[in-house]
């Protein structure tokens, strides 16, 4: 994702709650903000499922999903984030917002969703660093140990020319769309 339009270390979140809040990003090799444009169309595809839902973010990053998602009433959010300096930011972002219904965990997702299951989410952000072959294994371990509720619906980012990565058969594509170099979808498990 490049960086959104409030430029680089920052993302502004667009709706909801904190409208228009900018929060501070680290910079972090391979971090790329989901661009406000992407953000709209994705949260306009959400907006049927975000009140209320318990949201996974997986590769968080700058958070981004993950706030846009808090401040449109999700009643939690777990931001799952390796690099130390980008989860303390996510936490320090958290605490600026008084938001007491999220939590950072400073681990690698695919080590997170290699355990059994503690919780299942209604809603999943996978938005994994380009060209490290990790979409697919995370979309496999969510649905393998039963990370998901019966009906979830997973958001996924990923580089255009992965068009045809395998995942999970029970899973349908709701929504499509190409912005430049990224292929963004919503999907529904069954």
């Amino acid at each position: 994702m490049a960086a959104g339009k409030g430029g680089s270390g920052q993302v502004r979140i667009i709706g909801g709650q904190w409208r228009s809040r900018k929060l501070p990003v680290n910079d972090v090799e391979g971090l790329r903000p989901t661009t406000d444009r992407v953000k709209e169309t994705v949260f306009n595809w959400l907006a049927p499922y975000i009140s209320d839902s318990t949201c996974l973010d997986l590769f968080s990053g700058s958070g981004a999903l993950s706030f846009e998602a808090l401040s449109r009433y999700a009643s939690s959010a777990l931001l799952l984030e390796k690099d130390r300096g980008a989860a303390s930011q996510l936490t320090k972002n958290l605490s600026t917002l008084k938001c007491n219904n999220a939590a950072v965990k400073n681990i690698d997702s695919l080590k997170f969703l290699a355990q059994d299951a503690t919780q299942k989410f209604d809603v999943v952000f996978i938005d994994p660093p380009f060209r490290k072959n990790l979409l697919q294994q995370s979309c496999q371990l969510l649905e393998d140990n039963q990370w998901l509720t019966e009906n979830a619906v997973i958001y996924i980012e990923m580089e255009s020319e992965l068009a045809g990565v395998e995942l999970p058969s029970n899973w349908q594509c709701l929504k499509e769309k190409n912005a430049g170099q990224v292929t963004f979808s919503l999907w529904q498990r069954n």
